[in-house]
């Protein structure tokens, strides 16, 4: 006959099964529900995004309002502006492309800061758009600076923090990896609004930097993710009902087996 378990160390096991199930089901659920929330984000972001950058350009408000001025109902709108832009204080800020630009190339290179200053004397970072690694020096790329008083169209950004990834910026190679207006300005000995501008143009006559329009071409697959970790919190749980489903009748038919005596041998 098959050895039982003892009870008490039948339904220990059980339990102890039971609890791991569930710690990793929470765990599933978690994450399935984290990326809904991340969904909703993202669907209203593009919302936003397809909004603000279809509309007409308006005049970039006044350096007077700048600090009064809030991310959620300014970010991505399209303004339009005259500047001279003072190239000999421009930046480079390490880039690999970016989603927003059609056209953009992509691989290592730099998008260039450079701070514009405005009629009134306030000064405002603008992204010109993106060099390659072998234009870094800005004398290989001459003819693309913009001179005298321009009109500049482009896309209102604030900065995002950097992550505890991003390397350390580097002035005195001119070098940066966070998109922070008020750190460059102050490093070139300005003072600059909290936010940038992402030129969408004029364009330079030498073709670089290149600015482009900017488009709401952000990826969206949290959908995908949504129904991964909910799928394999589904299939964790029934795989764990069926186990202890398949236990019980395990349990039920060796609780109740009858064991026969052994047969009699003949002339006994």
């Amino acid at each position: 006959m098959k050895p039982v378990a003892p009870p008490r160390a039948s339904h220990s096991i059980f339990l102890l099964r039971g609890l791991a199930v569930l710690a990793a089901f929470l765990v599933l659920v978690g994450l399935g529900t984290w990326q809904l929330q991340r969904k909703a984000w993202k669907d209203g972001l593009i919302a936003t995004l397809t909004e603000r950058l279809a509309a007409p350009p308006a005049p970039l408000p006044n350096p007077a309002k700048w600090p009064q001025l809030s991310r959620e109902d300014f970010e991505f709108r399209r303004v339009v502006f005259p500047a001279e832009y003072l190239h000999d204080r421009e930046a480079l800020v390490y880039s690999v492309g970016s989603s927003l630009r059609a056209g953009e190339p992509t691989g290592p290179g730099y998008n260039v800061f450079t701070p514009a200053r405005l009629l009134n004397g306030a000064i405002v970072m603008v992204n010109r758009g993106f060099v390659p690694e072998a234009l870094r020096d800005p004398a290989t790329r001459a003819n693309g600076q913009l001179r005298g008083t321009v009109n500049v169209l482009g896309v209102i950004r604030w900065p995002d923090p950097p992550s505890m990834f991003t390397p350390t910026a580097n002035p005195g190679r001119n070098l940066w990896f966070a998109r922070n207006p008020t750190a460059i300005a102050a490093a070139k000995g300005l003072e600059a609004a909290p936010f940038y501008i992402e030129q969408e143009s004029p364009a330079p006559a030498g073709g670089w930097p290149l600015p482009a329009r900017l488009r709401p071409n952000l990826p969206n697959n949290h959908l995908q993710y949504v129904i991964t970790w909910y799928g394999l919190a589904a299939a964790l749980l029934l795989v764990f009902i069926a186990w202890a489903v398949g236990r019980r009748r395990g349990g039920r038919s060796e609780s109740g087996q009858i064991v026969d005596s052994p047969p009699k041998t003949s002339g006994s």
